[in-house]
């Protein structure tokens, strides 16, 4: 059994959640529950429910509210380059989300992101400089608008900027993933629209465990 313990902090509030995993043959059986399941006493608030067979379903259910979410996956080839395709259904919205991704080579990748029956369509391109540096351009169809990232990897550490032209909100970011340390990530953003210009800070750390 794996247990994942994540504590998040921002400079409005404090979030902690446990996910505990257990392998069932060739599928995944996953509970993830937050700081409101036991807060206040034990409740169903913040209780999720999953079976995962990696690489090609996800179901979840979220008891409180009731409500399944179901995530296909596939790869097939084009041109005989490999495409990856994500099929995402959340039945209490009754929302249904295409995801794509088609890798060139290493260093590579256009995404898009769609929301059927909406104008909601994301372009992504991708291309790792030196295996260590990534420039993320996109273009979103439904805001017509132009977003940038960049990111550089030094060792463990993965530093990252992006900035999204609609709202003004640029953001900074500072992650590592250990298997001795665990993982965090620390980002501070800002929107430049608005004329405090008062940072938000974030602050994610989880732990893996084998029990």
């Amino acid at each position: 059994m794996k247990a994942s313990l994540k504590g998040r902090y921002t400079n409005e509030k404090s979030c902690a959640a446990v996910t505990l995993a257990v392998n069932a043959g060739d599928v995944k059986l996953r509970a993830s529950m937050t700081d409101a399941t036991v807060i206040s006493g034990p409740s169903l608030n913040g209780l999720t429910l999953a079976v995962e067979k990696p690489g090609f379903f996800i179901i979840d259910y979220d008891v409180p509210k009731k409500d399944y979410r179901f995530q296909f996956m596939n790869s097939v080839r084009v041109a005989e380059k490999p495409l990856k395709l994500t099929y995402i259904h959340s039945r209490g919205d009754n929302r249904t989300i295409v995801d794509g991704a088609l890798a060139f080579d290493s260093a590579n990748k256009v995404s898009a992101n769609y929301v059927l029956g909406t104008r909601n369509c994301k372009l992504k391109y991708s291309y790792v400089h030196g295996g260590v540096t990534t420039f993320e351009p996109s273009y979103d169809f439904g805001k017509n608008a132009w977003d940038f990232a960049i990111s550089r990897r030094v060792y463990d550490d993965v530093f990252k900027a992006s900035y999204q032209t609609v709202s003004r909100d640029l953001a900074l970011e500072w992650s590592r993933n250990s298997k001795f340390t665990g993982t965090f990530k620390i980002s501070a953003s800002v929107n430049l629209a608005e004329e405090s210009k008062i940072p938000k800070f974030i602050a994610e750390s989880t732990w893996d465990l084998e029990m």
